[in-house]
């Protein structure tokens, strides 16, 4: 039987002939009714191989290869007008990146629908129904609401599941998932998984991308591990994860955060020791058990498009410790983030308080607020767009240095080489925007924003569910170094179960704006009490290879 996909001796450049190929010589089949996934860190070509397979390399990318056919046809030779029959209705492709993905400018139930018009003879009100059902299919609640939505009015998990919904409503031969649970919460996660199965199971083929290798183990029927733009490891899942060859698929597998990696280090990196600890403090710390944050009774409602009031939190209650972790799992639309605004004094709760170091955040004046907010500083799931794009690394520390009164002179220097120090990043960076920074070099540098005015508390909104697994293992390892020498709380939000529980001291497991469990982490992962609990944690994909690094 003809492969449906064949790939001989790919290489892709981007400007000269002579340029560093960015995929270097890489060959690989997949056939209907198989799985096949690329791993590996960011930069080793995944993503560019996937866009030149769709006829999306881009402008000023050069191509060479052997072979390259789709159902035994030369795609290479494909024209535009050629492409835009295929695109969205022969091969579906789930891009990374959800919010840039879609259409600011529509709902998206019209998105979805876009490739139904294009390529189905359905009527006006068929493909309206089409896209709820499709909608429904990748577990978005609420379809009929939802379908009337922006993409700014949906959560990152909401948006990626529209994004599915989209790559598969004319039911391709061929799907092309890059990253396609990243942003999703477990049990939502398992649907897609499950839905992805499906599609593998059937008469039709799917490339997955994905530096999750839970996720990898449980669906691929193959897997080919990429480093800078080669593979260089390939064969069955079962083969490649339980026996790896490569030192770097070791590396890979060893990176994967769990129960069994508590308290121990997920990289190979050294520990960041801080030698002159006075350099980077400029008070003293509170000592380990000390309250800094309590929040009790937290109520917040919001009304929709539709009219109806909903309750985003409903009677939140927690305290955070010096020293401690705090973790708040959950599903999209859970409340974590809009309890972690209100924490940070960027909403206002419509009942309840917050008492940051003993003092409530409503019976302090803005100034007051200003000088206390210092102390509490985040860490957001997207550091690129939580930058100005016009500045440099070194303006957008200095601008964090002026907010805690370093505003200029050698002290400011010393300062700005410290933090750098800190996050282990070279100096050499100051002067590079964040664009032309990798994600965990900018997820560093977010880490040092959140540094410089010396605070006592970090709220972690999804830092690393953007980072594949090997920059999100040193950036855990960072985050936990930092927190032994320098004494930092963190109020830590992920969808990530593995993250949750390899770094918190304690979980607050929340359900539609209400905190259901919460406990001692290694209690509540070990021994969960509640019904939701039981399901978020059944439906954690595991890596289903015997002998692999599992939980």
């Amino acid at each position: 039987m003809t492969p449906l996909l064949e790939v001989e001796n790919l290489r892709v450049r981007f400007g000269a002939r002579t340029a560093v190929p960015v995929v270097d010589g890489i060959s690989f089949t997949l056939a209907r009714g198989e799985c096949l996934a690329l791993v590996g860190e960011s930069g080793s070509g995944k993503s560019v191989t996937a866009r030149t397979l769709v006829g999306l390399t881009g402008a000023g990318s050069l191509l060479e290869h052997d072979r390259l056919r789709f159902d035994g046809e030369d795609s290479a030779r494909f024209s535009e007008r050629a492409w835009r029959r295929v695109r969205g209705n022969r091969i579906g492709f789930v891009m990374q990146d959800a919010l840039s993905s879609l259409d600011s400018l529509r709902p998206v139930g019209r998105e979805i629908a876009e490739p139904l018009r294009l390529h189905e003879p359905l009527t006006r009100a068929q493909r309206e129904q089409r896209v709820l059902e499709l909608l429904d299919s990748v577990g978005v609640p609420e379809p009929e609401f939802r379908a009337g939505q922006y993409p700014h009015e949906l959560s990152g998990g909401l948006r990626q599941r529209a994004l599915i919904a989209s790559a598969i409503a004319c039911d391709p031969d061929l799907v092309i998932a890059d990253e396609p649970t990243t942003a999703l919460d477990a049990t939502v996660a398992a649907q897609v998984i499950a839905l992805l199965g499906q599609l593998r199971t059937s008469n039709r083929g799917l490339l997955m991308i994905s530096h999750d290798l839970a996720v990898v183990s449980t669906l691929a029927d193959r897997v080919a591990v990429m480093r800078d733009g080669r593979i260089v490891e390939e064969g069955s899942t079962a083969q490649v994860l339980r026996d790896p060859q490569h030192h770097y698929t070791r590396e890979l597998l060893a990176a994967v955060p769990s129960a069994a990696t508590r308290h121990s280090r997920l990289s190979s990196g050294p520990p960041l020791i801080v030698r002159d600890r006075a350099a980077v403090r400029s008070r003293e710390r509170p000592a380990a058990g000390t309250v800094l944050i309590e929040a009790e009774n937290l109520r917040k409602s919001f009304t929709g498009r539709d009219g109806n009031t909903r309750a985003a939190v409903d009677d939140v209650s927690f305290t955070l410790a010096a020293g401690e972790t705090l973790g708040i799992v959950g599903e999209s639309g859970s409340g974590k983030t809009t309890t972690a605004r209100i924490v940070l004094g960027l909403e206002t709760p419509d009942s309840g308080t917050v008492r940051l170091r003993d003092r409530a955040w409503a019976d302090l004046t803005s100034a007051q607020r200003r000088a206390e907010r210092r102390h509490l500083q985040v860490i957001y799931q997207d550091p690129l767009g939580s930058f100005d794009p016009r500045y440099t690394v070194r303006r957008v520390l200095v601008e964090a240095l002026r907010v805690a009164g370093v505003d200029r002179g050698p002290q400011l220097q010393a300062r700005l080489r410290e933090l750098l120090e800190l996050v282990q990043l070279p100096t050499d960076l100051f002067d590079r925007r964040p664009i032309e920074l990798s994600g965990g070099q900018r997820q560093r540098v977010a880490i040092a924003r959140a540094l410089a005015p010396d605070p006592e508390v970090i709220v972690c909104d999804e830092p690393v569910s953007a980072l594949d697994v090997s920059v999100q293992a040193r950036i855990l390892d960072l985050l936990a170094d930092l927190q032994r020498e320098l004494g930092l709380a963190y109020l830590f939000i992920s969808h990530d179960l593995g993250v949750i529980h390899h770094l918190s001291d304690r979980v607050l497991v929340m359900k539609d704006g209400a905190v259901v469990e919460s406990g001692p982490a290694d209690e509540v992962f070990a021994h969960p009490t509640d019904p939701y609990t039981k399901a978020l944690l059944n439906a954690v994909p595991r890596l289903a290879i015997v002998g692999a690094h599992d939980d």
